[in-house]
């Protein structure tokens, strides 16, 4: 049975899509939206680009106001952070002691950053996961280091290094793999990757690792594990985000690297979870995964609200093409798929030396993946073969 009021727990961009998909489907019982944050909803993506650059405004990045979730009739709970979910009584804790009966749940509470394990971590460190840490961290650019030192260049390090250097500012950007996002796009794509940063003055420190900073009551350098220290005023950890299910912990939900889903997004019974939090079994890749992208939060968010509308009959796999884009300087890269450093790798459109190609992915005679850098045309009719299931024989034969 359909359950007759649903909490979503998470004030992200799948909870919000998540309440949107319920109305829109007709649900018309109580609806609640509990965000540990101030703010309503609002989009990631902007904080290590426009906002961090000060191109915009903080306010321009959110999603809706609280006059539009007063429209859709949600009760939105701001600044409300869950504490526990019991299955059993099925009742949830927020961390003002308030415990609330609840049938249907909507987890989507993301997933927090990662810190480095060295202590002590003085003042000017930061992180970047919130619209509040994206503010904090402009606040000290605006004052014009000397040096920039950003740990971990993944895509969000990456991004805030660029951003960075269009802002005028040295940096550093240090990576303890031998390359940028070797574990995600092999070593030669991690390598077209490294040398977009060096193209644009960035002193780039692979295969170190930072054992420490320098400074007690700011930070005045980064120690890394080749005994050099790297001067900075202003540091940036982008080194990853682990899910956040530490609230779920007693709460009779299978909790692995995520909340564990079936393939429909029903983590139990009248309980789904949606975006960076969700872990589930994608059938059209044959694997359990966890993606961290802005539309499968939007996607998965939508899906997971129809699941908990559904019967068990009526429910609907969920499997998407997982796909996302990096804005870094004058690039766009976007890459679509499940791809793995050791998948055989075909540039198929353009050139690496011009920065600016497609390149394919293949693994056992499956198209598998899709990069592009400056090719959004290509990416789109290459995603579409991705879908198809294409062949990887037939991907490099296609004409697009």
């Amino acid at each position: 049975m359909a359950p007759s009021s649903v909490t979503i727990v998470g004030a992200s961009l799948a909870g919000l899509r998540a309440a949107e998909a319920l109305r829109r489907r007709g649900f018309d019982g109580p609806v609640r939206l509990i965000g540990a944050e101030a703010h309503p909803p609002y989009d990631r993506p902007p904080l290590s680009k426009q906002v961090l650059a000060g191109e915009w405004e903080p306010e321009r990045a959110q999603l809706t106001d609280a006059g539009r979730l007063g429209d859709l009739d949600i009760d939105w709970w701001p600044g409300r952070r869950a504490e526990s979910l019991s299955l059993a009584e099925r009742e949830l804790t927020l961390d003002d002691g308030t415990r609330l009966a609840v049938d249907g749940v909507v987890i989507a509470t993301g997933a927090v950053p990662r810190h480095l394990p060295v202590e002590p971590t003085p003042p000017g460190v930061h992180v970047l996961r919130t619209l509040d840490d994206a503010v904090a961290l402009r606040d000290e650019l605006d004052a014009g280091p000397r040096r920039v030192v950003v740990v971990g260049a993944g895509f969000i390090g990456a991004e805030v290094a660029a951003t960075c250097r269009g802002r005028g500012l040295e940096v550093t950007l240090v990576e303890a793999l031998d390359v940028p996002l070797g574990r995600v796009l092999g070593r030669d794509m991690g390598r077209v990757c490294a040398e977009i940063h060096l193209d644009h003055g960035v002193d780039l420190r692979c295969g170190v690792t930072v054992t420490g900073f320098e400074g007690r009551e700011r930070v005045e350098g980064v120690r890394l594990g080749d005994g050099s220290v790297v001067d900075a005023d202003v540091v940036v950890v982008g080194i990853g985000v682990t899910p956040a299910t530490a609230w779920l912990e007693s709460s009779g939900l299978t909790l692995d690297d995520g909340v564990v889903c079936d393939e429909t997004c029903l983590a139990a019974p009248g309980v789904v979870a949606a975006g960076d939090v969700a872990r589930w079994p994608n059938p059209r890749f044959g694997e359990t995964m966890r993606v961290e992208h802005w539309d499968n939060a939007v996607q998965q968010g939508a899906h997971a609200a129809a699941r908990l509308l559904a019967s068990d009959a009526e429910a609907e796999p969920y499997a998407p093409v997982p796909w996302f884009w990096s804005d870094q300087y004058d690039r766009k890269i976007q890459l679509a798929g499940r791809v793995r450093p050791d998948d055989e790798v075909r540039v198929v459109v353009g050139s690496t030396a011009e920065r600016r190609f497609v390149a394919l992915y293949g693994r056992a005679g499956r198209l598998v993946g899709v990069l592009a850098m400056n090719r959004p045309r290509h990416l789109m009719a290459y995603r579409t073969l991705l879908e198809q299931g294409a062949s990887f024989d037939d991907a490099l034969a296609a004409e697009v």
